[in-house]
């Protein structure tokens, strides 16, 4: 028995997120369990290192599964390639110790948040971006980012879900967070050991806030200290968030 390591990259447009929900549901593990299914002809259970929602995309997301197979990686690597969907791509193949676990091996995340601000909206970038029309004030934005590093509680920022267990620890540790700006496009990247459900969009949505002015100063650390997300903003769409980079 091997056990089998993917990186893969994914436009999310079109899925209803990662996580296999149903049969009428369109997901990103249940393409690749579809297309393993085929390859091996037996059931494969596929370990994501976490989940993304509809719209959400990845250019580093991790998944493991454990088979019982002398195909090569590279053989894997290009068969999946040849009959996965055109919005989902393998990109590497490793075998890994027997112990890997794409979830609770990893180490911390970087995700990135994508902003096209200008007063036009783009044809081309409209499924990876969110367009905001309105002048933000990067360096205020900047500043009150700071008060997220470190180890918080991030339950201000935690969206509910009642698909999904809400009672464990809503502490995380960011280690990083940078926003930069080039051309049109502003960048907004986060690296942390863990996400609350939609976290990073509601941080998205409430450094809008502070970029806009409609945020004084010091509003994020307030926002920290009530636990509450009703004083929080709101959860920046979907299409602007991507899953960079696993790190284990």
């Amino acid at each position: 028995m091997r056990n089998i390591k993917l990186t893969i990259e994914y436009e999310g447009t079109h899925f209803s997120g990662w996580q296999i929900q149903g049969k009428r549901q369109r997901t990103v593990a249940g393409q690749i369990e579809k297309t393993l299914k085929k390859l091996f002809r037996k059931n494969i259970r596929l370990i994501g290192s976490g989940r993304t929602d509809s719209g959400v995309h990845a250019l580093g997301q991790v998944a493991n599964f454990k088979v019982d197979s002398t195909l090569t990686t590279q053989r894997i690597k290009h068969a999946l390639n040849a009959h996965l969907p055109e919005d989902i791509v393998v990109w590497k193949v490793e075998e890994v110790a027997f112990n890997f676990h794409a979830q609770y091996s990893a180490r911390f995340k970087t995700y990135r948040y994508t902003i096209l601000n200008r007063d036009a909206r783009s044809v081309l970038t409209r499924h990876f971006c969110l367009s905001y029309p309105y002048p933000l004030n990067i360096s205020a934005m900047r500043v009150e980012a700071k008060a997220l590093l470190g180890r918080h509680d991030f339950k201000s920022f935690q969206a509910v879900n009642p698909a999904r267990d809400e009672k464990t620890t809503t502490v995380r540790t960011i280690h990083k967070i940078s926003i930069k700006k080039g051309g049109d496009f502003i960048y907004i990247d986060i690296t942390a050991n863990g996400f609350l459900y939609k976290m990073v969009r509601n941080i998205v949505g409430t450094l809008l806030e502070v970029g806009c002015g409609r945020l004084p100063k010091g509003g994020i650390k307030i926002i920290l200290a009530k636990k509450n997300r009703v004083f929080a903003g709101d959860t920046a769409k979907a299409q602007g968030l991507t899953l960079v980079e696993v790190n284990y």
